[in-house]
């Protein structure tokens, strides 16, 4: 049996399993099984076999972004309207089959976008390329899912169910969980609060199946078994994810309007050009992204060009950005805008910076 028929015979054991009180301890054991399997798949064969063949794109510009989605929803339509890459778009499903780079050039920053082939039910088992496109997903810093506006919500479900069979985690919380394994001891289990989804026969029933027997576990928040094994098989990626539903010109205004209202959705239209600067601009809120301007003594600040950073970066991380070796000769800076109290404040190393400030270093 392979580990595709095993997956899939766990999967119908636990539809069948009623859930209760009884049979926690059996659905714990069959989710942590699952996990093992799935990652298995994840990862390549150790045998010598011949090298498949991926998506090789460089990563480049100051963020990256994935475009996901089923077959002929709009996924081309919105690259070549964003960048200035042509992406054959056509009426036909599958008209893209390899992975398309594009730049979209926001606010200063480079934000590489790229279209991936249409992801068909059982991508995560490697049908239709799907192992690719998920591979390029999980090297990304936002996923931006595209759905057909005029289909029905449960694509939605499917394309997140894909995503999270194979360890992308769309719009979630790294669990708050201590994990570390031992030389001995066995398991040393605590919690900071009353657990209810979770108890200790519970995690080492989970660690057993894993042929872990010396660990220690601290649980900081009130965490399901999912999240624990999630902590556990350790290769779980926790992305950002956006989902657009294009073609919004051809239904109701009060669907367009359920649509929009819905967490973490944006309704456009790549065909007529609705909307599309304010997904520029969720976009940019999403990847967390700031400018910082610097400022040469006596003379005024440079507006033309600035620097990219993340929000919650520190004068450190800005001296990085400018040259490596200018962090090791820093004595203050000089900020001005909304991070400083009053303009200039002279701040040190771990000051944290806000959008569009201005800085002058000054060294030792």
């Amino acid at each position: 049996m392979g580990i595709i028929e095993k997956i899939q015979e766990i999967e119908r054991e636990i539809a069948r399993t009623q859930k209760n009180k009884a049979t926690e301890y059996h659905l714990g054991l069959l989710k942590a099984k699952l996990a093992k399997y799935r990652s298995e798949l994840l990862e390549p064969s150790k045998k010598g076999g011949e090298k498949g063949e991926g998506f090789d794109v460089l990563k480049s510009g100051d963020a990256r972004v994935s475009l996901i989605g089923f077959p002929s929803v709009g996924k081309s339509t919105l690259l070549s309207t964003l960048t200035k890459t042509e992406s054959e778009a056509a009426n036909y499903e599958f008209t893209t089959l390899t992975c398309i780079p594009g730049v979209i050039e926001y606010k200063g920053a480079n934000i590489q976008l790229l279209d991936l082939p249409g992801i068909i039910e059982g991508a995560a088992q490697g049908k239709g390329r799907g192992r690719q496109v998920i591979a390029v997903a999980r090297t990304a810093d936002l996923v931006l899912m595209m759905l057909d506006a005029t289909k029905p919500d449960v694509h939605r479900d499917l394309l997140t169910a894909e995503l999270e069979s194979v360890g992308i985690r769309l719009n979630k919380r790294r669990p708050n969980i201590y994990y570390k394994l031992k030389k001995g001891g066995g398991l040393s289990f605590n919690s900071t609060l009353t657990l209810t989804k979770c108890n200790e026969k519970m995690v080492q029933t989970i660690l057993h199946s894993f042929k872990i027997f010396n660990a220690e576990v601290l649980f900081r928040d009130d965490c399901t078994t999912d999240e624990f094994i999630d902590v556990v098989v350790g290769n779980r990626v926790y992305l950002p994810c956006l989902y657009v539903y294009n073609k919004i010109d051809q239904i109701s205004i009060e669907e367009v309007n359920r649509l929009a209202r819905q967490e973490h959705s944006i309704v456009v239209s790549c065909n007529m050009m609705l909307n599309l600067d304010y997904l520029l601009d969720t976009l940019w809120e999403y990847l967390r992204l700031i400018r910082v301007y610097t400022k040469k003594p006596g003379q005024p600040p440079d507006f033309d060009d600035c620097l990219i950073l993340r929000r919650g970066v520190t004068v450190e991380h800005v001296c990085h950005a400018i040259h490596r070796t200018l962090a090791a000769s820093f004595k203050y800076a000089l900020v001005w805008g909304q991070s400083a109290k009053f303009s200039p404040q002279r701040v040190g190393i771990s000051h944290i910076m806000a959008d569009e400030d201005v800085i002058q270093v000054v060294k030792k």
